[in-house]
């Protein structure tokens, strides 16, 4: 535990000292790139978190938009300070429950699924990733590698730990993929913590989206059971 400690205090050291040494090999153009960076993920997230999940609840979920986001408030909040949808999940299966009124069984197989495997922030902030370290490091991908890099954006998606920068070994392996530099991951990590933050918000919301929908396709196929009561024969008494 001491030397965890010591890491953790040597870390935003570190950081500094990487992106010192960043900036002083690629020159500040990296600061302005870096900061077009950080908005395009914002820009990625707000636009799934505020249109397309929106969209997916009014008419997949059948639950109006208003009623779903202040239901959620206290699990995006959580998600916000904690970034890790592991952490958060104890509020994000009491939000469901209580807030949405979703089943209980619902909410528990999907939330507890989506924690660990549904992951829509980190996909997207992976793809981002990808492309700006492809263009900092002067790599032009064609076609074929961007499909490759969604392809496995998706996979490490689902596969990423629902940890605080549980994304930065799927992006180190999808550059190795590609031929990029992993070390290049450094560039980002001054900013990263507060993008991890807002991706896993994002994460968190999703999650619930998903649970929304789950639940009213479910009510949906739900058939009444008919009991019909069949008459049963007894032998006349001698």
């Amino acid at each position: 535990m001491k030397l965890i400690g010591m890491v953790i205090k040597l870390a935003p050291y570190a950081v500094a000292c990487f992106t010192f040494i960043l900036c002083a090999n690629l020159g500040w153009d990296v600061i302005k790139g870096l900061s077009w960076f950080v908005v395009t993920v914002l820009l990625a997230l707000a636009t799934h978190m505020f249109v397309v999940l929106p969209l997916w609840v009014r008419f997949m979920g059948r639950m109006p938009v208003g009623v779903f986001f202040r239901g959620i408030q206290e699990a995006m909040l959580t998600a916000f300070a904690t970034a890790s949808s592991t952490a958060t999940l104890p509020v994000t299966l009491r939000v469901a429950e209580e807030n949405l009124g979703l089943p209980r069984k619902t909410s528990r197989f999907v939330l507890t699924v989506g924690a660990s495997a549904n992951h829509h922030g980190t996909a997207l902030f992976e793809g981002v990733t990808i492309l700006f370290l492809a263009q900092v490091s002067g790599l032009e991908l064609s076609i074929v590698q961007q499909l490759l890099v969604l392809l496995l954006c998706i996979l490490g998606g689902i596969g990423t730990a629902g940890i605080p920068s549980g994304s930065l070994p799927v992006i180190a392996m999808i550059c190795g993929v590609i031929g990029l530099d992993p070390a290049g991951i450094a560039i980002i990590l001054g900013v990263n913590t507060f993008l991890d933050m807002c991706r896993t918000s994002l994460n968190v919301t999703g999650d619930l989206a998903t649970a929304v929908v789950v639940a009213a396709r479910t009510q949906e196929q739900d058939v009444p059971i008919i009991v019909v009561e069949v008459p049963v024969a007894t032998d006349p008494p001698a």
